[in-house]
C-alpha cells in the first residue's frame, strides 16, 4: 500500500469532522496552568489565535479561562463543525504557514495538535510576526503513554497494520529542535500526564478519526477496527477503556 501523502493526511480530517469532535479526548487543566506559567501571564483577558482550531476542543478551554480567542482552521469539514459548535467563537480561514492575522497582534498563539501539519520554514517567522512582545507560542500533543502496557500492544498492532510506529513517528514532532529546526525559538517543554474513562467504541472512534486511519482504505480500516475490537474486549472485558495520554508542550516567549 502507498503511504499517503502529507497533504492528502491534512486534508483527511474534513470528511469526518464530526467524529473527531465526538471522540477526541480534550486536554486536562493542569495543561491550561502550565500554558500559563511558561508563557508568564494568565489566559484571562489573553488575546489568543488558535491555529489550526479544527472542531474547536481546545478553543472551548481557552475561552472558559477567560482568553480572548480567534480560531483560525484551513479546513472546510473542520470549519462546518467548529461555527456548528462555537457559532459565537470568530473563526478565520487559514493556516500556520499563512496567518490571516496583522502584525503584533496576539499575545499567544496556540497550535492544538497542528503544529506538525505547518512548515517551520514559514510558520515560525509568521508565529513570530503575530506576537507582540511579551507574547508567546504554545504547541502541544496528546501522545499515548507508551510505558502502559495495552497501550505498547496497541501501537504494536497498528505498527504492523501500517508498516510504521505511528506513535514514535509522531514523536519525533514534539521534539524542539523537529518544531523549531533553525532555532529561532527558544522552546520550553514540558509533559503532563492524565487519563479518561470511555466506552471501547468510542476509543476506536477516536482510533479511526486519526489521518492515518481516515486514508487507509475502508476495507482495511474496517478489518483492523474490527479486530481491535476485540483484542481491546479481551483486555477490557467490561468494556470501559481508561486511555492514558502524555501532554508533550512546548513554550516559547517573545522578547518583551
Amino acid at each position: 500500500m502507498t503511504a499517503p501523502t502529507h497533504s492528502a493526511r491534512a486534508h483527511s480530517f474534513n470528511a469526518a469532522a464530526a467524529q473527531y469532535a465526538a471522540n477526541r479526548p480534550s486536554y486536562p487543566p493542569a495543561l491550561l496552568d502550565a500554558i500559563e506559567d511558561l508563557a508568564g501571564r494568565p489566559l484571562h483577558g489573553a488575546r489568543v489565535a488558535d491555529i489550526g482550531a479544527g472542531t474547536g476542543i481546545a478553543t472551548a478551554l481557552l475561552r472558559a479561562r477567560g482568553a480572548e480567542v480567534i480560531a483560525v482552521e484551513p479546513g472546510s469539514g473542520m470549519a462546518a463543525e467548529f461555527r456548528r459548535a462555537h457559532p459565537d467563537v470568530p473563526l478565520v480561514r487559514g493556516d500556520g504557514n499563512h496567518l490571516p492575522l496583522a502584525s503584533a497582534s496576539v499575545d499567544l498563539l496556540t497550535y492544538a495538535q497542528s503544529w506538525h501539519w505547518t512548515d517551520p520554514a514559514r510558520s515560525v517567522p509568521e508565529a513570530l510576526r503575530v506576537l507582540r512582545p511579551g507574547g508567546a507560542l504554545a504547541l502541544w500533543w496528546n501522545m499515548g503513554a507508551a510505558d502502559v502496557p495495552w497501550i505498547a500492544e496497541a501501537g504494536a498492532r497498528q505498527a504492523a497494520h501500517f508498516g510504521i510506529d505511528i506513535e514514535a513517528y509522531k514523536k519525533r514532532d514534539t521534539h524542539p529542535e523537529v518544531a523549531d529546526p533553525e532555532g529561532r525559538l527558544d522552546l520550553t517543554p514540558r509533559t503532563l500526564r492524565w487519563s479518561r474513562r470511555i466506552p471501547v467504541d468510542t476509543h476506536l472512534a477516536n482510533l479511526g478519526s486519526h489521518s492515518m486511519f481516515l486514508t487507509d482504505t475502508e476495507e482495511r480500516r474496517t478489518a483492523f477496527l474490527t479486530a481491535e475490537r476485540e483484542h481491546l474486549l479481551k483486555a477490557f472485558p467490561d468494556g470501559i477503556v481508561e486511555e492514558t495520554y502524555d501532554v508533550d508542550l512546548l513554550v516559547a516567549r517573545t522578547d518583551t
